[in-house]
């Protein structure tokens, strides 16, 4: 029989298992360098650059320190795009994605359809630095998070739970599952149910000395078909970094990177000498000349169908965001202070 848990021993719970995971293959600190850190992140990041950079002028890696900061919104219940209470599948499993990428030895690892692991970015790190491979899925990437001390947590919360359900319930009105009355449904659950959610949370710091690391992270669309995966876990579209240039990351429809490399094309308009913000803009106009060309990307009036979000940092400090379409902000911390800023858009809606 199932033990009931209240939601403080609940939290409690996961905060130690938070702790003891996120250990497992962190870099040893250094002395702090003179160069000014940076850390970016999505609008869901703000408690994320806080603690990347808190740690970075510790003397921590780049890439630990991202891991760090995303953690906690990964083991954050209320954010639905990502880790705990993240939206599960269309059969009611949370899959997550997430990859790393470490500038000092140009390495990079990711998990793709990992189930019941809090911190996937951290199973990531591993793969980065534990194996010869790049990226391991499903079932495979699961014992691989176990062997190496990696606690199975259940992702699926109530509330997660019953958003999926009711979605499930009303998707389809001559099928055989009957919503409830409307006036028994939470508020909670009709707010979640009006944009799909695409999520995700990306981070990348610069530290002290120069050097660069990143991550991306996800529980990836709702109601995806279970085993898809998105840009996240792949290396160049839901992230890419070049220590000698910057790093880039992206939220939003995953697909849209995935057919475009866009991360990868953002470090690389950086390497011809583009300003973040101007690299970011050639790569968002780059998608929508390329992805309006398939009817099932474009909406009826011949626009872009969907968005995608962009972060970045280039070697000398400098950062910006971008997106396809606006209203957007984007979590800094400049070493003084964490703030949210908008960021640029290509497009009016």
């Amino acid at each position: 029989m199932e033990i009931p848990m209240s939601r403080r021993h609940f939290l409690s719970a996961t905060a130690a298992a938070s702790l003891g995971t996120l250990a497992i293959g962190a870099e040893p600190t250094r002395p702090v360098g003179g160069r000014r850190p940076i850390a970016v992140s999505s609008a869901n990041g703000l408690p994320a650059v806080e603690r990347a950079m808190e740690l970075v002028k510790k003397g921590h890696d780049p890439l630990d320190a991202a891991i760090e900061g995303v953690a906690i919104v990964e083991a954050d219940p209320k954010d639905h795009s990502v880790g705990l209470g993240g939206l599960p599948n269309e059969d009611g499993v949370v899959e997550l994605d997430a990859a790393v990428m470490h500038g000092p030895t140009h390495g990079g690892g990711s998990v793709a359809s990992i189930r019941n692991i809090l911190h996937p970015a951290a199973v990531a790190r591993m793969v980065m630095k534990r194996s010869r491979h790049c990226l391991i899925v499903g079932e495979g990437a699961l014992r691989f998070a176990r062997a190496h001390g990696f606690p199975e947590v259940e992702l699926l919360t109530e509330e997660a739970r019953q958003i999926w359900l009711h979605w499930k319930e009303t998707r389809d009105a001559n099928d055989d599952w009957l919503p409830p009355p409307d006036e028994t449904v939470a508020a909670f659950i009709k707010q979640a149910l009006k944009p799909r959610v695409t999520g995700t949370i990306h981070c990348s710091v610069l530290d002290t000395h120069g050097d660069l690391g990143c991550t991306t992270t996800t529980s990836g669309l709702s109601w995806k078909i279970p085993g898809r995966v998105g840009d996240s876990p792949i290396l160049g579209a839901g992230l890419f970094l070049d220590n000698e240039v910057g790093s880039a990351g992206s939220t939003g429809v995953g697909e849209l990177n995935l057919l475009n490399l866009s991360s990868a094309l953002i470090v690389e308009g950086m390497r011809r000498g583009l300003s973040p913000k101007d690299a970011i803009m050639d790569v968002c106009k780059t998608i929508v000349r390329r992805c309006t060309k398939d009817p099932k990307r474009r909406q009826k009036d011949g626009r872009l169908a969907g968005n995608v979000l962009f972060y970045a940092v280039s070697k000398d400090g400098k950062y910006a965001g971008g997106s396809i379409y606006p209203g957007a902000r984007m979590a800094v911390h400049d070493g003084d202070s964490a703030r949210l800023e908008p960021v640029d858009a290509l497009l009016d809606r």
